[in-house]
């Protein structure tokens, strides 16, 4: 039987990677990633898939970066990617590639065949939100080597020179960051009321237990449940940035869907700017009192 191989060539000087904001003049030891709220497919990937953008929309962190405009507004540095996490995800190790899903991978390459890659969801994703598969064949990994290259590499990058900027100006530095969860999850985990915020610091590896603790009261004074480390205790970005030692501190923002979104239309819900309030205000809070800490 012939397998299909599928041959997608996008055209990387027509996209725009990452927006960043407040990044000239970084006023906070504190900077926000927003890597899953990307909505641009390039077109030469919609070809090449089975399903819609509206459904292909269901597996990234919908509206987070309209939740945090508040807090951007407010001088808070902040890095967003542009493009859709379907293509590229950047929460995952850039080795975090199934083979089984090329015709041409290279035998002696190296990889990190972890959990994500065993569900369908590492760096390039090989499923939608109901595990259907994305493509109906095989992709060539030399394009995909140029998605790593040109999307991949490039938020990344940026956003080392962030934390080095930033440390440069106050010794040390928070990376925060931000994600979306779905409410499923967090009645799964907790029946009685479910999950509002998660907070995930590796289990207390990633940064001082102050600095979650400081986050946390935030929301618990507007009456947010909050949670550490579960559902999620930190992916890639949580794990890869956080050096302690070269004080270099990450933690991973959860908000749970529901809250603000109807996660079947992909739309704000009618408390969707009560909430933005919220976040942001709590963000804003704790940028001001992390200024206070020296490390």
């Amino acid at each position: 039987m012939t397998v299909k191989k599928i041959e997608i060539k996008t055209d990387y000087k027509k996209i725009k990677v990452y927006s960043e904001y407040n990044a000239d003049k970084i006023e906070y030891p504190l900077i926000l990633s927003i890597p899953h709220s990307g909505t641009f497919f390039p077109p030469e990937f919609l070809q090449n898939v089975r399903f819609d953008e509206h459904t292909l929309r269901y597996n990234e962190d919908i509206l987070v970066d309209k939740l945090l405009q508040g807090a951007i507004d407010s001088g808070i540095t902040a890095l967003k990617m542009e493009v859709t996490r379907t293509f590229v995800d950047l929460n995952r190790d850039r080795l975090e590639v199934d083979p089984q899903m090329f015709f041409n991978y290279p035998k002696d390459r190296e990889i990190l065949y972890d959990k994500h890659c065993r569900v369908g969801l590492g760096v390039i994703h090989r499923i939608n939100h109901k595990r259907e598969n994305l493509y109906d064949g095989l992709l060539d990994y030399n394009e995909v080597e140029l998605r790593l290259k040109n999307l991949y590499d490039v938020y990344h990058n940026r956003l080392q020179q962030l934390i080095s900027k930033c440390i440069k100006k106050f010794g040390f530095c928070l990376v925060l960051d931000c994600h979306s969860m779905p409410s499923k999850i967090c009645t799964i985990v907790d029946s009685r009321k479910g999950i509002d915020i998660c907070l995930g610091n590796l289990f207390n590896q990633s940064c001082p237990s102050e600095m979650g603790d400081l986050l946390a009261t935030q929301f618990w004074n507007n009456n947010y449940s909050v949670e550490f480390n579960c559902p999620y205790s930190g992916a890639y970005i949580t794990f890869n940035y956080c050096q302690p030692r070269k004080k270099i501190y990450t933690l991973q923002l959860e908000i749970n869907r529901a809250l603000y979104a109807d996660e079947e239309t992909l739309k704000e819900s009618e408390d969707f700017y009560t909430i933005a309030d919220d976040v942001s205000n709590a963000i804003i809070n704790f940028a001001q009192n992390l200024s206070r800490l020296s490390y």
